[in-house]
C-alpha cells in the first residue's frame, strides 16, 4: 500500500512540474516579477534623507 501512495505521489509531482512548466511558457516565458528592494537599498530615498523638510500645514 505504501508503494502505490509513493508512486501515486510522483506522479502527481511530476505532473505538477509539467503543468507550470506549461503555463509559463504560454504565459510569455515566465517574465519576472520586479524586484522590489527596501528603502535601505535605494538610492534615491537616501539622497532624500538629507534634505530638509518642507513644514507641513495642519
Amino acid at each position: 500500500m505504501l508503494k502505490v501512495l509513493l508512486v501515486v505521489a510522483l506522479i502527481a509531482v511530476v505532473v505538477w512540474f509539467l503543468v507550470r512548466l506549461t503555463l509559463r511558457r504560454l504565459d510569455g516565458g515566465g517574465t519576472s516579477r520586479p524586484r522590489v528592494i527596501g528603502p535601505d537599498d535605494d538610492p534615491d530615498f537616501l539622497r532624500n534623507l538629507d534634505r530638509p523638510r518642507k513644514p507641513e500645514d495642519d
